[in-house]
């Protein structure tokens, strides 16, 4: 009966220790590779980074596009681009043009 006691005084401890080691071994393990753990952390940012170039990459061909719209709008219109855009609607070449006509 004494040696039951002292099992049980021995047995009790580490079972609690085991089963909370290993509590805390899942916790930390989801900590690290879960849904929400570091490595989707990880991920999560290389993928804003990403959205963020291709972000202001976006804005600078809007700038672009923004810009030759002006162009285009104002009272004085660029002769240049003005020529340019007629030429592609109307299928037209200039005199002085060269025209290559491929296979």
């Amino acid at each position: 009966m004494v040696v039951r006691r002292r099992v049980r005084m021995i047995v009790l401890p580490l079972g609690l220790w085991t089963l909370s080691a290993l509590v805390c071994g899942y916790f930390i393990m989801q900590a690290e590779s879960g849904n929400r753990g570091l490595e989707a952390k990880r991920a999560l940012k290389m993928k804003a980074f990403g959205l963020n170039q291709e972000l202001a990459t976006m804005k600078a061909e809007r700038a672009v596009w923004e810009h030759r719209v002006a162009l285009l709008k104002s009272d004085q219109i660029d002769r240049d681009l003005l020529e340019e855009r007629a030429r592609i609607v109307l299928g037209r070449v200039h005199a002085n043009d060269v025209v290559v006509i491929g296979p």
